[in-house]
């Protein structure tokens, strides 16, 4: 129960970015930019994917969930941000806040299990290439993908206890959006249970996936310098380095953005740091598949060049 002269907090305020009054028209328009890149840049691989069935083998199938999970994430976040820089800030339901952490959760630790499932893919097409095709069957990438869905669907589900909190008194949260950490430390009960169920589930959903990724990576690189032929070598590096920049991208947004809470910087710095997150990741995927990918950019280029024909 709250303190006589304390009221029960059924609503946040969300405070989004302070002191951005004279350019928050021009701060406005950059992201509002940017969501539209990465929806259309995420949602044309997803429907490459889907409509050319010589893209239709798990790294691709795999990169379009990858994208599915970088499209639901920014739609969760950019829209609200979007309205809280106009109207310099933004009143959430208590429900509604925990919702956006829930879904929050949900399509940035799937990510997680994508790339390490890549990661094994691209490990086993250079490693061993022979077994490839007999253990990487579509029915087995299905159930890949399905596993890591409902398992961090079932796992994230640890959001429901920050339910159980009590929240009485201060309600800002300086943030633009439901941030686990800035929300949970407005709660006057007891969070000392929460926060090690959060720890504990922070390493079975990001740290052993990361360990499973630098594993498989160690083990191509080996691979790869141990082949005899330089054009072997090429190859082999080529057909992994687009997923290994998304590795390098999306591990290395997520590791400043903890590493920012672990040493309580200041909350500007943590927003901006979650930018890199939220928004830099899943604009920066679709540009390094479409650039670096032969099949990816030749599939583009065979889209475009059907639909100048039927203008």
């Amino acid at each position: 129960m709250c303190k006589e002269n304390q009221t029960e907090v059924t609503e946040f305020l969300l405070l989004g970015f302070q002191g951005l009054y004279e350019v928050k028209i021009l701060f406005f328009i950059v992201f509002f930019l940017v969501y539209i890149v990465i929806l259309n840049g995420n949602i044309l691989i997803i429907i490459l994917v889907g409509t050319f069935d010589h893209l239709k083998i798990p790294m691709f199938v795999f990169l379009q969930h990858l994208a599915a999970a970088d499209v639901l994430l920014t739609t969760t976040v950019i829209p609200l941000m979007l309205n809280i820089i106009i109207l310099d800030e933004k009143i959430m339901s208590v429900r509604g806040c925990i919702a956006q952490m829930y879904f929050i959760f949900i399509f940035g630790f799937v990510q997680c299990f994508f790339i390490a499932i890549m990661s094994y893919d691209r490990c086993l097409a250079i490693c061993n290439p022979m077994h490839y095709t007999s253990i990487m069957r579509p029915h087995i990438c299905l159930r890949m993908i399905e596993g890591s869905w409902i398992l961090v669907v079932f796992i994230s589900t640890e959001i429901i206890l920050v339910g159980q909190l009590r929240f009485c008194g201060l309600n800002n949260i300086d943030h633009f959006f439901c941030d686990f950490g800035p929300t949970v430390e407005l709660a006057t009960s007891d969070t000392s249970l929460l926060l090690q169920i959060d720890f504990g589930i922070s390493i079975l959903m990001v740290f052993f996936p990361f360990a499973f990724t630098v594993i498989t990576y160690f083990t191509i690189l080996l691979t790869i310098l141990n082949m005899s032929s330089k054009s072997g070598k090429k190859k082999a590096f080529s057909t992994c380095s687009s997923h290994l920049a998304t590795v390098c991208a999306y591990y290395g947004t997520l590791m400043t953005v903890s590493l920012n809470s672990a040493i309580e910087t200041s909350s500007t710095l943590n927003k901006f740091s979650s930018l890199l997150y939220i928004v830099v990741t899943p604009l920066i995927n679709p540009i390094i598949y479409s650039l670096r990918n032969h099949e990816i950019k030749r599939t583009i280029r065979k889209l475009f060049g059907h639909f100048r024909a039927n203008i």
